[in-house]
Formats: structure tokens, C-alpha cells, sequence
């Protein structure tokens, strides 16, 4: 097979560049994602803070896990990635603090999952009814092999309290109007349902290549800092 001509794979290379620049070019702020005003602080450092909020009752929270995970597989190395609870108002606070419980045991790469599945696939935990009474997840974490006692603590702690109360204020200080959400080193806020569907479904494909390109957005401000 005779070899490409030098002038040609220059040529490729650089129309590879060109197409990759436009399609970055077409998102627009306002549409395809929000500038943050004020911007919110950002860990120090090189690292870019990626900020996922969440709710495990959100249906759409639950079918965005199995992209996500495969993003975070293949993320780059310079990412930070965090889940953040969400909270419009008190009754939120409650699997707020589910999400905190699990995280203060170190079971989070266990659990984290596994409660969007008993809320939205087997249906063994109700959203509505955990606001009230928390027994029913009580129950659950103990078919999970978890020390349900060590979970209960940790769920009535005063840490695990005092962070599910702040979440209404972070939620609103990151100007989130629903979930998912995902906020980009304080800087960006992009959601699926921003993205142009696919098919009538969320492209998450597209959703998760914007991302990356609001994280390359976020990294030439901070190189530029």
C-alpha cells in the first residue's frame, strides 16, 4: 500500500482540528448551557470541578448513572468529579441525607447506585414515604450487608444533618432548576434535557461531549488565572 503524502495527512490533520473547533463553536451560552453569575468557588489547584446534582427520587437522575459511570471511566485525569445532592426545599433534605449517611459509612461505591435501582427499578424504597419515615431505607441498608445501627448513627449525626441542610443553599447558589444538572468548576451549569434529543430520547452521547467541552473552557481560564 503506497504511504499517505506528507501534504495530505497535514491536510487531514488539520481538517480534523477545523471540524473538531466548529463543533465546539456551535454551542451557544443561554442555550446549550449557563454561565454562572456570580461564578462559585472552585478547589485550588489545576483540577477541574465537575459537580453532578442529583436526586435519587429523579427518574432522569437514575437513567443519566450508566452514561456517567462510563464518562468517569474515560475522563481526563485533570477532572474532579463530585455528586452533590439537590434540594428545592426540606422534604429533598431527606434522601439528602441518605446520600450523606452513605458516603460518612464508605459505602458509597457500593450504595450510591443501588438506591436509584430500589427507588426506580425494584421499587422497594418510596420517595414519598422516606420524606416522612425514614425506616423503610433503615430496612433496605440492612439487606444490603450494611451495619444498620452504624448507618442509623451516622444518618441522625449532626454532619450528615447540617450537610443535607445546606443543600437548598447550594442548590440555589449554583442556579439549579431541576435535576440532573451538572456544574462545571463554578463557572458552567449544563443539564440533558439541553442538549437536542435524539431520536425522541436525551442524546447522552452529545450531553457528555459538551461537557467536555465546557471542562476545555474551564481549564483555559484557569491556565490563563
Amino acid at each position: 500500500m503506497r504511504a499517505l503524502n506528507p501534504f495530505l495527512k497535514l491536510a487531514g490533520a488539520a481538517l480534523f482540528l477545523l471540524m473538531n473547533f466548529s463543533a465546539q463553536a456551535q454551542m451557544t451560552a443561554g442555550k446549550d448551557y449557563r454561565t454562572l453569575s456570580p461564578p462559585q468557588p472552585a478547589p485550588p489547584g489545576k483540577n477541574v470541578e465537575v459537580l453532578e446534582f442529583f436526586w435519587y427520587a429523579c427518574p432522569h437522575c437514575s437513567a443519566l448513572q450508566p452514561s456517567l459511570r462510563a464518562w468517569l471511566k474515560r475522563k481526563p485525569a485533570d477532572v474532579s468529579f463530585r455528586s452533590q445532592p439537590a434540594a428545592f426545599n426540606e422534604s429533598w433534605t431527606q434522601l439528602a441525607r441518605a446520600f450523606y449517611a452513605i458516603d460518612a459509612i464508605g459505602e458509597h461505591d457500593r450504595l450510591h447506585g443501588a438506591v436509584f435501582d430500589a427507588i426506580h427499578k425494584t421499587r422497594k424504597l418510596d420517595p414519598k414515604l422516606l420524606a416522612k419515615d425514614p425506616k423503610a431505607l433503615f430496612d433496605w441498608v440492612g439487606t444490603q450487608k450494611v451495619d444498620v445501627k452504624k448507618f442509623t448513627d451516622a444518618y441522625n449525626s449532626f454532619a450528615v444533618v447540617s450537610k443535607a441542610k445546606r443543600t437548598v443553599d447550594t442548590t440555589a447558589a449554583y442556579g439549579v432548576d431541576g435535576t440532573p444538572a451538572v456544574a462545571v468548576d463554578g463557572r458552567y451549569l449544563i443539564a440533558p434535557h439541553m442538549v437536542p434529543p435524539k431520536g425522541g430520547e436525551v442524546d447522552y452521547d452529545l450531553f457528555f461531549k459538551h461537557l467536555d467541552q465546557l471542562i476545555a473552557m474551564a481549564r483555559a481560564n484557569r491556565q490563563g488565572k
